[in-house]
């Protein structure tokens, strides 16, 4: 007898259980797990016929919550995040690459108090085998057989600090699904791939997006390997649902913003089960908040807000940002802290930094963690590289692709840094030399002026620069950094070293020294 399988997911929640950005307590924004759940509980109450739920990654790093589970708890706490997962009642899980920033004890403690299976077909132990809970797993509903095949981005050795992978091998994600496919196609009458990786072309056009380096595969993937049933996709943060290649399709934004609804329809008495599909979101703006799962995570929200509450310092002067694009193309007081922050930690008259999205918002005169985290809102630690001036104008050159000019010649965000991902966090402002952007010139040719304490910087002039771990192995497209330029670390994460620095100058005064132009 025919029947619907419906598959439902999340991905990219980053611990964004409650529907807030943390910046203040008490909001109610259109996203969070909790949304979510009252989402995914509704669809299950609406049907008899089976129901698959997924995650399909980036669990444990992504938002102050996050944070305080993983470097102010004590021991460090990712099972009081998972509870909130195990409440959600997942029937599985795949890795995402940000289940790797804060090592591998961390995530096998997560993996340890989860209640479903975490899949990791294409990443391998030492003794080259799947890690977490192995590559697949396969449900039987109604007598049919389901596989659901786990696989994550290839790319996680080129951002993440090595330290946190040591013996990992991350093997390429087609050539891993040409594998298991046909293997579970065998072993089952319907095949789910799960991929934490986006779509590095149009889904139309087929045009290429991005540069096509292995970061994400999604497109090539339905192409060239035959038999998957459905595809959740993921760490794009974009909203999809649609068919490629006839195969439906969905990825869930992020933070919990919507569930990606794929229904299959499956005739049991034909040998292709699958004669019909159909994708969807399921937006959660306006879901509710369920009310048993908040319960669950009271105590790690309180925990959580009163740590974010914390007095760190106090201001002198104006370090608010009220203008996020303004502050990228004039230096901000608040840039130019964290880069005093960054060179006071590791010795260095050179910093690089971003800001990191469009709801940073500075601070305010009472410093607190609430402002440290929601202002940089990763857990960065810090490499020092030596560098030439070559690599220095080779590194501003990509920073600035980030601005074009427009149809009445202002200058604006190019678009590629807003779509299909906002990347903001890839164009970087630089202190210790001075130096001035024209966007009017060519790409490659934008760097007009280049100096150091007043001279300038020539092609083979050395230079100790600080980077965040992820622009100083070369993460966002800067191949002029790698990790054999790197000549010392600070392994503390930005948060605890902003809040030290605090500690030992408990009011800071709001300085601008204008060191950089962005002009046309």
């Amino acid at each position: 007898m025919a029947f619907d399988l419906t598959i439902l997911s999340t991905s990219d929640v980053h611990g964004f259980v409650y529907p807030t950005n943390f910046v203040k307590r008490h909001l109610n924004l259109p996203f969070g797990l909790l949304k979510a759940a009252s989402v995914i509980e509704n669809e299950r109450q609406k049907t008899t016929d089976p129901i698959l739920t997924i995650d399909a990654g980036d669990v444990l790093e992504g938002s102050p919550l996050t944070e305080f589970l993983a470097k102010f708890s004590n021991p460090p706490a990712p099972e009081r995040l998972m509870k909130a997962y195990n409440a959600m009642q997942y029937d599985v899980g795949v890795l995402g690459n940000h289940e790797f920033n804060y090592g591998m004890p961390y995530l096998n403690k997560a993996i340890q108090h989860t209640d479903y299976p975490i899949l990791a077909a294409n990443i391998l132990d030492e003794t080259q085998e799947p890690i977490a809970n192995g590559p697949y797993r396969i449900f039987t509903k109604q007598g049919v057989r389901i596989a659901v095949l786990g696989l994550t981005t290839a790319y996680i050795p080129y951002w993440e600090d090595p330290v946190h992978i040591k013996g990992l091998q991350f093997k390429k994600v087609i050539a891993t699904a040409k594998h298991y496919v046909p293997l579970l196609r065998k072993k089952a009458d319907v095949v789910i791939v799960v991929y934490h990786g986006g779509f590095e072309r149009d889904l139309k056009s087929g045009q290429k997006t991005e540069s096509l380096r292995g970061e994400n595969v999604g497109y090539e993937l339905l192409k060239s390997v035959k038999g998957i049933d459905a595809l959740v996709s993921a760490h794009q943060h974009r909203l999809i649902a649609t068919k490629l290649f006839g195969v439906p399709v969905v990825q869930a934004g992020h933070r919990g913003a919507a569930v990606g609804k794929i229904t299959l329809k499956i005739d049991p008495n034909r040998d292709c089960m699958v004669v019909g599909a159909t994708a969807k979101l399921l937006l959660t703006a306006k879901a509710p908040i369920h009310k048993q799962l908040q319960k669950v995570m009271t105590d790690v929200e309180a925990d959580t807000q009163a740590w974010l509450d914390q007095p760190l310092g106090k201001v002198k002067g104006n370090m608010r940002i009220a203008d996020p694009f303004k502050a990228r193309i004039e230096e901000s007081a608040f840039i130019e802290f964290i880069q005093k922050v960054q060179m006071a930690a590791t010795g260095t008259s050179i910093s690089a930094t971003a800001l990191f999205n469009d709801e940073a918002t500075g601070f305010d005169q009472q410093i607190t963690m609430r402002e440290v985290v929601t202002n940089y809102v990763y857990p960065n630690s810090l490499a020092v590289l030596r560098v030439s001036g070559a690599d220095i104008r080779a590194a501003l050159e990509v920073s600035a692709k980030y601005f074009i000019l427009n149809n009445h010649h202002q200058i604006t965000v190019n678009p590629r840094y807003l779509s299909p991902k906002k990347r903001h966090y890839n164009y970087d402002m630089y202190e210790g030399i001075d130096y001035t952007l024209d966007i009017s010139q060519p790409v490659g040719h934008r760097v007009v002026d280049l100096a150091c304490k007043g001279h300038q910087i020539e092609p083979n002039d050395s230079y100790e620069i600080v980077l965040n771990k992820y622009r100083a192995v070369g993460g966002g497209h800067y191949p002029m950094f790698s990790e054999s330029k790197i000549i010392r670390e600070n392994t503390e994460a930005m948060s605890e070293l902003i809040a030290d620095y605090l500690q030992k100058h408990p009011v800071i005064t709001a300085t601008v020294n204008n060191n950089f132009k962005i002009i046309k």
